[in-house]
């Protein structure tokens, strides 16, 4: 089994998309959303500044766990749904 973590920054809507997507792949045992703890403390003057978390966009964290064989397959479809909702996705080794 692979363990794929990700996070995405975007609209509740999108992201719901994206899990409702990655439960329908072949190969995928787990999807599941895990609660951010980190507190985001972005000052004001920050190089982030404005950017589209700072606007409104949620962040989201997620593992999903597949077989072996499907994990390019489960980020392709990642890339895909994001695109397509218009969210910024950065996988991760570890949240």
């Amino acid at each position: 089994m692979t363990m794929i973590r990700l996070r995405a920054t975007g609209t509740r809507t999108g992201f719901d998309a994206l899990v409702a997507a990655l439960h329908g792949v072949d190969g995928v045992e787990r999807v599941e959303e895990l609660a951010d703890l980190m507190p985001h403390m972005d000052d004001e003057d920050s190089s982030s500044a404005g950017l589209t978390d700072d606007r409104g966009g949620d962040l989201h964290a997620l593992e999903v766990e597949a077989a072996s064989p499907y994990a390019d397959t489960v980020r392709e479809m990642a890339d895909d749904i994001a695109a397509r909702y218009g969210l910024v996705l950065e996988f991760v080794d570890e949240f």
